[in-house]
């Protein structure tokens, strides 16, 4: 058995499941399983450690663990280094070696290509500044920005990751080319007794500034639409939910741990129908 997973904590909300096994059912790659793995944060280095002596070849990383995940590794890649936190860990045979790569930054751009007419340098404002937002914002800089911006509901966060990445902390969500969203807020649908504002002024935006922005990113991926994108939708902005940048890491790291072309379509299928089930 070839074993594989998710580690976050949550995790229940993750399609990676039907996302890779799909994949593997679509190349006849039997006796390969990918799975759930629940971990808080104080139990998630003593976890991951054990991971690779219990048959697990490699795993996906999630919220709120990408850079501890980086931290625990004995080896990075250049990228993941840069970025300051790992979404993929390849764990050695039996052992105890750990290796660290982040396939979110490649795989947002990848994503990106499906937004038409948009500069090839535009500017950026990212809204978050966990692990996502740190290959967000490496991404779309080493990929030309004009410029990149970032906005947290806690300011010192936002301003350490501008210090780390070379990129400029602002105080208030401002007008840009491309807005991405790179934090939790939508994972779950509003309360019966909440609006779509409020939804909204979590991220510091109101509907009226959410039309500043001619392009709009949600990392976020659940069945519906989050409020982010209804109203991006509502002003005429092209936008681009989580699915499609959960599918291209997704492939991205299918491809390291396997050696085998990812099969996009099946793998879209599969989270698709997931998010309807």
């Amino acid at each position: 058995m070839h074993r594989l997973g998710v580690l976050g904590w949550p995790v229940a909300h993750s399609r990676s499941p039907a996302m890779f096994n799909a994949a593997f059912a679509d190349l006849g790659m039997e006796g390969w399983r990918y799975q759930r793995l629940p971990v808080p944060e104080e139990l998630f280095v003593e976890t991951t450690r054990a991971l690779g002596g219990v048959g697990f070849l490699g795993a996906n990383v999630t919220i709120p663990h990408k850079q501890a995940a980086l931290a625990l590794a004995g080896e990075a890649s250049e990228a993941a280094k840069a970025i300051g936190a790992a979404n993929t860990l390849t764990f050695a045979p039996g052992g105890m070696a750990i290796a660290a790569e982040n396939t979110d930054a490649p795989g947002l751009i990848a994503a990106l290509k499906q937004l038409t007419g948009m500069s090839a340098h535009p500017s950026v404002l990212v809204l978050g500044a966990g692990g996502s937002a740190r290959a967000a914002v490496w991404a779309l800089r080493e990929a030309g920005a004009s410029e990149v911006s970032v906005w947290n509901r806690t300011p010192e966060r936002a301003e350490a990751l501008a210090r780390d990445l070379g990129v400029q902390a602002v105080p208030s969500p401002q007008t840009a080319d491309l807005l991405v969203n790179c934090t939790a807020v939508g994972l779950e649908p509003l309360e019966r007794s909440a609006s779509e504002p409020e939804g909204l002024n979590q991220l510091g935006l109101t509907f009226d500034q959410v039309g500043e922005y001619s392009y709009v990113v949600d990392m976020v991926y659940r069945t519906g639409s989050t409020a982010l994108l209804a109203a991006a939708r509502s002003h005429g902005a092209q936008t681009l939910d989580g699915i499609e940048i959960l599918l291209r890491q997704g492939a991205l790291s299918f491809e390291l741990w396997t050696g085998r072309q990812a099969p996009l379509d099946a793998m879209r299928a599969a989270v698709e129908q997931s998010l309807l089930d």
